[in-house]
């Protein structure tokens, strides 16, 4: 397993700019998000207009270079925003978590000059809405096995077959599509294609009735004979699976940082329900058997931060660790779950109701455990580098 990195002293600070970002964006959360996000779960849609307030504060193009109208930002920074944006709604976070964590990110991985001037700036002002599209309905985790084809046709690309599980799915104007292009190659078989919303023969399909992440949709993607001309390849022909696993690295960061978002709320509305609710002549904060899970609840939540947050520094030196992401994300996801689940037991039976924000908290967490790799999937990878190391 990779070590940590040696230096002569250590900070957790966070940088003045990020933390400057930080207060920005949680008074933006709290003020913007909170009131209206049972509203949102409910109707299982973000409002257009509210997407419109996460552009002007520059949350859409975060990870966008300033030269294309974006602010720059790294996977710290991006880690930072999306557990504030999470402490208040996890179906705004994987909005976010799609648009920039997933399709930008492939982008500035893969894209040329062109492309970048095309996109980024609609991407960064919010006129264009990103989404990715590796998962199909025979293979998730398995991706090198997915059935959609692109065959060339002159000098561009026939697409066929489908996507599943798809984020932003039904407002997205672009896409980044992977294809097999060579099925004798393998990993090295699969291209990554820019597809626009509109295109002839491509369909957004069923739209998925969710447990959790409400307010963020989900569909199929059906492609019959798409074409697409050379400039959509987005990278190398060939070289899409092995782009798409590098943007998966530093997704999961953002999922381990939306996951202690989701965690420290509901950390947040268990102390404050345990403050005021009095049992056997005194608030229930002050039993012990209360008492102890709120300080498991904070500790495991700090653990959970501290390594987001060191995976998010490596990433952003340009040293993106696999087994970091991996451990980040396999730890805080299931972290969120079991401390969702601590705030529903302490707020007892109003915690099973939809009056308190405990019980969408959990069911937006169980994504985090499925999302982007599973917990399995990331053990084996964590495993699978511990038995590298000691060979």
């Amino acid at each position: 397993m990779t070590t940590m990195p040696q230096a002569e002293s250590m900070t957790f600070d966070l940088p003045e700019d990020i933390a400057a970002l930080q207060e920005v964006v949680r008074d933006f959360a709290a003020r913007e998000i909170r009131p209206h996000a049972r509203g949102w779960d409910e109707a299982q849609q973000l409002p257009d207009a509210f997407i419109g307030k996460m552009a002007e504060l520059g949350l859409l193009g975060l990870i966008i270079p300033t030269e294309y109208g974006g602010s720059g930002q790294g996977v710290l920074a991006n880690a930072v925003v999306m557990e504030e944006i999470a402490r208040q709604d996890g179906g705004t976070a994987l909005f976010l978590a799609a648009h920039n964590g997933l399709c930008i990110s492939h982008m500035l991985v893969g894209a040329n000059e062109e492309q970048k001037k095309k996109y980024f700036p609609r991407l960064a002002s919010g006129a264009l809405i990103g989404a990715w599209g590796l998962t199909e309905p025979g293979c998730g985790s398995d991706a090198v096995n997915m059935r959609t084809r692109a065959v060339p046709d002159g000098d561009g690309w026939r697409i066929t077959g489908h996507k599943q599980f798809i984020t932003n799915g039904t407002r997205a104007g672009v896409f980044v599509v992977m294809a097999v292009t060579d099925a004798e190659a393998g990993p090295k078989g699969v291209t990554a294609f820019l597809v626009e919303q509109g295109a002839e023969g491509f369909e957004v399909g069923h739209k998925e009735d969710k447990l959790g992440m409400r307010c963020s949709d989900t569909v199929t993607l059906n492609f019959e004979n798409v074409y697409v001309g050379p400039e959509a390849v987005c990278g190398t022909v060939g070289g899409g699976y092995v782009d798409a696993m590098k943007v998966l690295e530093k997704g999961r960061i953002g999922i381990g940082s939306l996951s202690v978002g989701l965690a420290r709320g509901a950390l947040e509305e268990a102390l404050s329900y345990a403050r005021e609710r009095e049992a056997f002549g005194k608030p229930i904060a002050e039993h012990q058997a209360v008492s102890f899970m709120l300080a498991d609840m904070a500790t495991s939540i700090e653990a959970a931060r501290l390594l987001v947050r060191d995976a998010a520094v490596v990433a952003d030196a340009g040293r993106v660790d696999r087994v970091r992401s991996s451990v980040c994300k396999l730890f805080a996801s299931e972290m969120a779950t079991k401390a969702c689940l601590d705030a529903i037991q302490i707020h007892g039976g109003y915690g099973y109701t939809k009056d308190v924000p405990v019980e969408r908290y959990l069911r937006d967490a169980k994504l985090c455990e499925i999302g982007e790799g599973s917990s399995q999937i990331q053990r084996i990878i964590i495993a699978r580098e511990l038995l590298k190391a000691d060979a």
